[in-house]
């Protein structure tokens, strides 16, 4: 398999490793004391370079296993420590708490609501929005008028500014925040990026937001090496 070509360990540990770091919100010199109790010998910044490489690869895979998305959506943004500084991690799901797209931006001003609306609806652009729930920052009216106006957003999507209708989004901040804390900060944007697609993609799973059969840890090793075209 090309994407592992000159891996010295066997794809299936690979996985394991990204899966875990993602998943369960522990250290990389953690998780590799764990793998060395299992007899894999493996340093932790190996686990580092493995989780950038396949937790965006898995969150781009996962995408047609995501299926339909509600019309209404939540929009919010938290913050997250990136290099000793907070940084904008901008999230979007649908009422039901799936995930529609997140992105990190060192601002929160209209450019940055409109690169990330404009994201999110090309990420599901076969189910368009119906209604977008933010909460008063000015950016995002400015940011869906321009949308509107660059044709990309219909006139018709109702823009809502509701705190108890973004009641679904802002308790799941605190959720993906608690799996972030581990890392104690991000030193590069790209490497926040990476790594909190990961966490998004393993709780999307853990969730059955991504048309599990099976729901439960052996669905979810199924799901993963199925991505990759591993035997189950």
């Amino acid at each position: 398999m090309s994407l592992f070509k000159r891996r010295r360990f066997p794809v299936e540990t690979i996985l394991l490793c990204v899966r875990w770091y993602c998943m369960y919100g522990i250290s990389y010199r953690d998780l590799a004391e764990m793998m060395q109790e299992r007899g894999v010998v493996v340093a932790p910044s190996t686990i580092f370079r493995w989780v950038q490489r396949y937790a965006p690869e898995i969150e781009r895979r996962i995408r047609q296993y995501q299926g339909s998305r509600s019309g209404s959506w939540r929009v919010d943004e938290t913050y997250v420590r990136v290099g000793c500084k907070w940084r904008y991690l901008f999230r979007a799901v649908d009422k039901y708490g799936r995930l529609i797209a997140l992105m990190l931006s060192d601002r929160r001003n209209t450019n940055a609501a409109y690169r990330f609306l404009r994201k999110a609806l090309r990420t599901v652009s076969e189910y368009p929005p119906s209604s977008i729930t933010t909460d008063k920052l000015a950016s995002y009216p400015k940011a869906i008028q321009r949308l509107r106006k660059d044709g990309l957003l219909s006139n018709n999507v109702e823009h809502r500014t509701s705190k108890y209708l973004n009641n679904i989004i802002e308790p799941d901040h605190g959720a993906l925040k608690r799996v972030i804390r581990p890392t104690r900060g991000f030193q590069k944007m790209a490497t926040a990026s990476a790594t909190i697609k990961g966490f998004e993609v393993m709780r999307m799973i853990r969730r059955g937001h991504c048309g599990l059969a099976q729901r439960d840890v052996t669905g979810e090793i199924r799901l993963v090496n199925q991505l990759f075209g591993l035997a189950t």
